[in-house]
């Protein structure tokens, strides 16, 4: 077990080293796709999230059910929808996007969606009204009171993010389903790793294991630096 551990490890260093251009090109477009799905989430989820957080109408607590299911939605059943969607006879098959990564990113949405909105939602409900009553007394407009919450919810929208990256860069099944997997056009870590280990190359399987769980803490990293400076008076 230790041997084939290293041998992943040595086979993923040699692979980085010798800047193997398929690998290179994979790990690139995984890390395209994942970024551009999560920029979108965040675009719509977080302003989702602080109107169903601070909004009071008929109907929010059903919407928030919603978002709570979606969070949990099965990736598989994210890739279904899609699918169906794009498929030649859906509602969107004249876009002939099933296969390119255009629909791995609106999988990838579906299922981060949910998350960083839910979690924008419940940060911004458990902001004090008082607070809110407050600032409102001292005159500020809906702009700066906005802009006051969300600096102080700021921690808050980073994890949502960094819980919406982690669900991205680890989904597997509805990239399978709505990408097909081509190389060179779809094929991104987490699909090739099963793809390997369905092949029996294990060590191939571990190397890409390895670059994939080196992207994650990267980008994890950053996001969570830039979440713990931001807490420094």
């Amino acid at each position: 077990m230790m041997d084939l551990l290293l041998d992943g490890l040595e086979k993923a260093l040699k692979m980085i080293l010798e800047w193997d251009p398929e690998i290179i090109e994979i790990t690139f477009r995984t890390l395209k796709v994942c970024t551009t799905a999560i920029l979108v989430s965040t675009l719509l989820g977080v302003p989702a999230g602080v109107f169903l957080g601070l909004a009071h109408f008929p109907g929010r607590k059903f919407l928030l059910t919603l978002v709570n299911i979606g969070m949990g939605l099965p990736p598989v059943v994210a890739g279904l929808w899609i699918t169906i969607f794009l498929w030649r006879s859906g509602p969107l098959g004249d876009l002939s996007l099933l296969y390119t990564p255009t629909a791995i990113i609106l999988a990838q949405i579906l299922v981060s969606f949910p998350i960083i909105a839910g979690l924008t939602a419940s940060a911004f409900g458990q902001i004090d009204e008082k607070l809110v009553l407050q600032l409102r007394a001292l005159g500020a407009t809906k702009v700066q009171l906005l802009m006051i919450l969300m600096k102080d919810a700021r921690l808050a929208l980073l994890a949502a993010i960094i819980a919406g990256f982690g669900r991205v860069i680890a989904e597997v099944g509805a990239a399978m389903m709505v990408g097909g997997n081509i190389s060179g056009e779809t094929r991104i870590l987490t699909t090739t790793i099963v793809m390997e280990v369905s092949k029996g190359n294990f060590d191939t399987a571990l190397a890409l294991s390895f670059i994939l769980m080196t992207l994650a803490f990267l980008v994890t990293f950053c996001l969570t630096y830039l979440q713990q400076r931001r807490r420094r008076p």
